[in-house]
């Protein structure tokens, strides 16, 4: 079974000025002359290949869907919404990612559609997946910067560098890491979020950042401080205490090649 993911990039235009369909979709498509409200939308399938194509479905299938039927209910209710003057909370977003789906389902009936994420900027996306029971999903970006060494003293030097490479090197080396924290929010509730950064920090990010990770963090005085292992720790430090949000899994970016996700 395959798993296709696809990021469909737009703008809305709450003013109500007249936009224009664009030719650039890597940037947006529809988009705006002047200031409008970008949003990306990830629409992810599971089925199984098409034995002559060798696609789940041709990505243009779903560039088109998205823009036929999902960015005009977007747009006719983000407009709704700054007409009125109404900051839309949480839930109200959540609102539109069903109705996307709703109107998704029947065009992809045959590679299921699974999950929807929507990207409110580069760090902060929400997501309805439906692969069992229907679950929300929010995810927020962090950052922190770290050295280590990996090294084991159990090898001789060369079989350290065998192991671990350049990061072997006895004077350590830095990582400028992104962590992401995924949470199940609580329902029909607000003013979390705060709670919510705030907690992310003083358990995990607060340890780790600008701190030499082999001297200074003492779940790592035994291991090595690889991006799996802060993985595991971000996770461990973080389970419980991010109430009453639930802790989906945590990933950590060592850099825009190499991540490592943990869950439970």
């Amino acid at each position: 079974m395959h798993r296709l993911a696809r990021q469909i990039r737009f703008q809305i235009d709450p003013f109500g000025r007249n936009e224009y369909a664009g030719w650039n979709s890597y940037a947006a498509r529809p988009t705006t002359e002047g200031l409008g409200l970008y949003l990306a939308l990830w629409v992810h399938l599971k089925s199984r290949l098409h034995s002559e194509t060798g696609f789940v479905v041709n990505v243009s299938q779903i560039d088109a869907a998205v823009r036929q039927e999902v960015i005009p209910c977007f747009q006719q209710q983000c407009t709704e919404w700054f007409r009125r003057q109404y900051n839309p909370p949480m839930e109200a977003l959540y609102e539109l990612l069903r109705e996307a789906k709703t109107r998704l389902g029947p065009v992809f009936k045959k590679c299921g559609l699974w999950k929807l994420e929507l990207e409110l900027n580069p760090f902060r996306r929400l997501g309805i997946q439906w692969e069992t029971d229907e679950m929300v999903i929010y995810t927020e970006k962090f950052e922190f910067a770290a050295m280590h060494k990996l090294w084991n003293d159990k090898f001789d030097k060369k079989t350290n560098f065998e192991l671990f490479g350049k990061c072997a090197n006895p004077a350590g080396h830095g990582h400028n890491y992104i962590l992401e924290v995924s949470v199940n929010p609580p329902p029909g509730k607000s003013g979390w979020l705060e709670g919510f950064e705030q907690k992310v920090r003083e358990y995990f990010v607060d340890i780790v950042d600008h701190k030499n990770l082999n001297i200074d963090v003492s779940a790592f005085s035994r291991i090595n401080p690889t991006v799996e292992n802060l993985s595991k720790l971000a996770w461990k430090n973080l389970k419980t205490k991010l109430k009453p949000c639930k802790l989906i899994e945590v990933t950590v970016w060592e850099n825009d090649r190499t991540y490592c996700r943990y869950s439970k």
